[in-house]
């Protein structure tokens, strides 16, 4: 293991005790690919029920302390009551995200649609959700738009940026002085000729547009491959635009597998820029967010997972020796810079993370520590009968 000082030692715990990471709601139902969505026993069949294993993940990590939700997938009669409900669990509701993709009236847009009648639905849906993050408490609404077109000539795309920013300047218009619009970008699917928000930079630039409560979301898996999102971490972050995160991993496009478990190199290098700017604070208002949900895995557990896939990405970015890395970096020795990241990327952080875990009355092993509390057997059981939860419900 890398060699720490005890001042380092310090930091560094102390940063990873601080580290604040959000599950998303329907990463706890049933989930999958186009091909067939697998059921599982003990899914929740109802909001209340996802927050229940948000908090769980929360009591055995200690770092995940929110639970985002998606309208109408979550919808309620009273979200002051369910945000009650979730701080009485040791949780709150986090990120607002919102729904314009899966409506027969959304089939060739949401905002973006050449119906000005499917565009004011939309809009009002958009408006909806800031009315309920003023009754949950939350800080942010995530966009993500399916728009776009599948053949040239299919629409004018310029107008298409046009209805977009008209939409995106409503809804920034309405929010509040704390709350925040975080745009997220997708380079393809379900539109294959155009996407209307495809990469960071059209979401950075409606986001300049709009002013300083617009920020970006990176989704690690919504992006061509070979991409370097590192760079765009760096950029956002020098710019004040970084938002938000949506974590997950691919092997080809969106796959929204575990977080770290197809490229945790990537991922070390993503935190490694966001612990060089400075950006891991919860002050520094950048959500860390899963987006998961595959299926195949148990949820829980794998969400588990993914929580300490990002925790151990964290220790080992916070472990490198600055110092020694900037040295290197300015007398041009390739090599030497090179190295000091490997050898921090290299190191087993586990026993850091486990001794950090005992020091905040936790399990050193958190999936064991869920397999051995009984949770799952006691969902299986109770859970039985209702609509189960899934991907669009």
């Amino acid at each position: 293991m890398t060699d720490l000082t005890a001042e380092t030692w310090v930091r560094v715990l102390n940063m990873l005790r601080e580290q604040r990471i959000e599950t998303p709601s329907w990463g706890y139902g049933n989930s999958g690919t186009r091909f067939k969505v697998f059921p599982q026993e003990g899914v929740p069949r109802t909001p209340q029920e996802k927050i229940d294993d948000a908090a769980a993940v929360h009591r055995f990590t200690g770092v995940a302390p929110s639970v985002a939700l998606h309208i109408p997938w979550d919808k309620v009669d009273d979200y002051e009551e369910l945000a009650k409900y979730a701080v009485d669990r040791g949780v709150s509701l986090g990120t607002i995200n919102a729904n314009v993709f899966q409506d027969n009236d959304y089939k060739l847009g949401s905002v973006t649609n050449p119906d000005p009648g499917v565009r004011r639905k939309a809009t009002d849906h958009l408006l909806e959700c800031v009315d309920i993050m003023d009754q949950t408490g939350s800080r942010d609404l995530k966009l993500w738009f399916s728009d776009g077109t599948n053949y040239p000539g299919q629409d004018n795309i310029r107008d298409r940026q046009d209805r977009l920013a008209a939409a995106l300047r409503e809804v920034y218009d309405r929010l509040g002085d704390e709350q925040r619009l975080v745009l997220e970008y997708k380079l393809f699917e379900p539109s294959f000729y155009t996407m209307d928000v495809p990469d960071w930079g059209t979401s950075y630039a409606h986001c300049l547009e709009l002013g300083p409560r617009a920020v970006v979301c990176i989704d690690t898996g919504h992006h061509a491959p070979g991409t370097n999102i590192e760079f765009i971490v760096a950029f956002l972050l020098r710019t004040g635009k970084l938002g938000a995160f949506d974590f997950n991993s691919r092997f080809y496009a969106d796959d929204d597998l575990m977080a770290g478990s197809a490229d945790p190199f990537q991922l070390f290098r993503i935190m490694h820029e966001i612990v060089q700017g400075d950006a891991l604070r919860p002050e520094s208002g950048i959500a860390f967010m899963l987006d998961q949900c595959h299926n195949i895995e148990a949820k829980i557990p794998a969400v588990i997972r993914s929580v300490m896939n990002v925790q151990e990405a964290t220790a080992k970015a916070l472990i490198v020796d600055a110092e020694a890395l900037g040295a290197a970096q300015q007398a041009g020795d390739v090599l030497a810079a090179n190295a000091v990241l490997m050898d921090a990327y290299n190191t087993d952080v586990r026993p850091l993370l486990a001794d950090l875990r005992v020091e905040m009355g936790l399990d050193p092993d958190p999936v064991t520590a869920y397999q051995r509390s009984g949770y799952f057997e006691r969902i299986r059981t109770e859970r039985v009968g209702g609509e189960q939860a899934g991907w669009g419900a």
